[in-house]
């Protein structure tokens, strides 16, 4: 019977924070069993908390935010992705903002981090999400279906107009190690049309070419060269891993992806969340 694991001990990671531009401290906490990964918001009185919990996503348009009445918490699927990797059923996030440091734009950073911590057993039973009934999400060309499997495995592919490669495809059952060596390395990856935006409307204030690639006229723009070919593919991987811990279990299933992303991703975890809720 698999038990439950915290981090064996508190460690802290700090970056300029890509929204706000505004340099950001993230904090891992040990925690004891049954909590799930709490976000706790220690710049505000009372230092108020957060459950990374799909029923509790406010915005899933360029990254996934986690909010209630007390505070928010963005883009949070990177260290949720690197949480879910190592198995960590139980953390406390410390956040000094709204927002965790880009670091690279992968979740290297955040892996390594989980890495430095270590990991401990919990007397508890852990809990999986797996698939009793298959479950699907579609819109437009967009499709994400999770089945019956004994572990996580993730195939995907991903498509953007004017990438030098494209379509892209990537598949892979899912442990730490696999994570380490494909996927954690992964960078963010945006259109130049999209980053404009984002840039008036007054985001992307700490974005830079260190922490992200940009698509533009049939080209990739980064600051060091590709580190996998079909690194758009392994990032989209990365952000679904996360996204899915948000059902509030590790995950046990075949996943089959055609172009996520952060919405399509949170309403697959809200599926999973209900389902288990129904389940109990």
């Amino acid at each position: 019977m698999e038990k439950q694991q915290t981090i064996a001990k508190k460690v802290s990671i700090n970056g300029i924070a890509l929204h706000t531009g505004v340099r950001a401290t993230l904090t891992l906490n040990p925690a004891p069993e049954n909590t799930g990964i709490i976000f706790r918001r220690v710049d505000l009185p009372g230092k108020p908390e957060v459950r990374a919990l799909a029923s509790n996503v406010v915005d899933a348009r360029r990254g996934t935010t986690i909010g209630n009445e007390k505070c928010a918490v963005y883009t949070i699927e990177h260290i949720m992705s690197a949480l879910h990797v190592f198995g960590v059923d139980n953390c406390i996030v410390d956040m000094d903002g709204t927002e965790p440091p880009i670091l690279d734009g992968s979740a290297m950073g955040f892996f390594e981090l989980v890495k430095e911590a270590g990991i401990v057993e919990q007397d508890a039973q852990a809990l999986y999400y797996e698939v009793k009934t298959p479950l699907y999400v579609r819109h437009e060309d967009t499709h994400i279906g999770i089945f019956p499997g004994d572990k996580l495995h993730i195939a995907c592919t991903a498509s953007f107009a004017g990438c030098p490669y494209d379509p892209q495809y990537f598949s892979l059952d899912v442990t730490a190690e696999s994570y380490e060596k494909e996927i954690a390395d992964a960078r963010t990856f945006v259109n130049f049309a999209d980053l404009r935006q984002l840039i008036g409307m007054g985001l992307c204030k700490g974005g830079s070419l260190d922490a992200a690639a940009i698509i533009h006229n049939g080209a990739i723009i980064c600051k060091e060269e590709l580190r996998h070919q079909d690194e758009i593919v392994r990032h989209k991987i990365l952000d679904l891993i996360g996204d899915l811990y948000l059902c509030g279990r590790r995950v046990k299933a075949d996943v089959m992806a055609i172009k996520p992303g952060h919405f399509f991703n949170v309403k697959l975890a809200s599926m999973m969340q209900m389902q288990l809720k129904e389940q109990n």
